[in-house]
């Protein structure tokens, strides 16, 4: 019971984080591994679980989706759900031992995205703001990329969108976040669709179960609160998660 109330609470956060801004993994993937799941299926059952948080969200902010440069918003879908798919074969198909090894490096990696994405998206953004941006067709390949990413991993992946989005498009981050939110939830979606069929998320259905009503719990509440936070607080919050989650699976390794 005690691992059924740590999931079902870290699922909530994990949720808010994701529709506030991203970081939900690293909220979520420490809560399974702690309840006795190995990363891989950890990473597998996060994914999933957070699908309907992702979509609660997206559907909140629905009304407010704005056009990524020349792209079709159903191309840029297209390419997510498809990276999503790719990034979880992949995630499915390599030896488990190199996604114990490489999870650190990559939450290293997104909190360092975290920590100086924005910035430097803004400064590169400003400085090459006279130049054009992203084709549709180089925005759209970008973007599947991404999504692979986001299917193997998934940490800050939608950090990375937004950060795309600025450098190349001069998209401001407030007006891409409802797109973004939108993006990640396509990507959780293609991943999810052959995680169910090609692992075994569906062995602990409790724990799965818990961190879902978690998560839709958080996707809908956090993107109504994000309204209402300071954007620095939500911010702090994220990275400070981040950071304690990255150390931590550094002295793990």
């Amino acid at each position: 019971m005690s691992e059924i109330l740590l999931v079902l609470s870290a699922g909530a956060v994990a949720g808010a984080l994701n529709a506030a801004g991203g970081g939900g993994t690293f909220v979520a993937l420490p809560a399974l591994v702690a309840a006795g799941q190995s990363p891989v299926t950890a990473n597998a059952t996060s994914t999933v679980a957070l699908v309907p948080g992702a979509v609660a969200g997206a559907w909140v902010y629905r009304r407010e989706l704005a056009p990524v440069g020349a792209a079709s918003t159903r191309a840029l879908t297209t390419a997510s759900a498809a990276g999503g798919v790719l990034g979880a074969a992949l995630l499915l198909a390599l030896p488990s031992e190199s996604f114990d090894a490489a999870v650190p490096w990559l939450l290293a990696l997104a909190t360092v995205l975290l920590a100086f994405g924005r910035p430097l998206s803004g400064a590169l953004s400003a400085a090459y703001g006279g130049r054009a941006g992203l084709g549709p067709r180089a925005v759209v390949a970008c973007q599947f990329l991404l999504a692979l990413y986001g299917g193997y991993f998934g940490g800050a992946v939608g950090i990375m969108m937004l950060a795309l989005w600025s450098i190349g498009l001069h998209i401001d981050t407030a007006a891409g976040n409802p797109m973004r939110v939108t993006q990640v939830a396509a990507v959780y979606l293609g991943a999810t669709a052959l995680f169910l069929v090609a692992s075994d998320v569906l062995s602990a259905p409790l724990v799965l179960t818990a961190l879902l009503v978690g998560a839709v719990a958080g996707g809908l509440g956090g993107a109504h609160l994000v309204r209402r936070l300071p954007a620095g607080l939500l911010r702090g919050v994220v990275l400070s998660t981040a950071v304690a989650m990255t150390v931590l699976y550094f002295l793990r390794a």
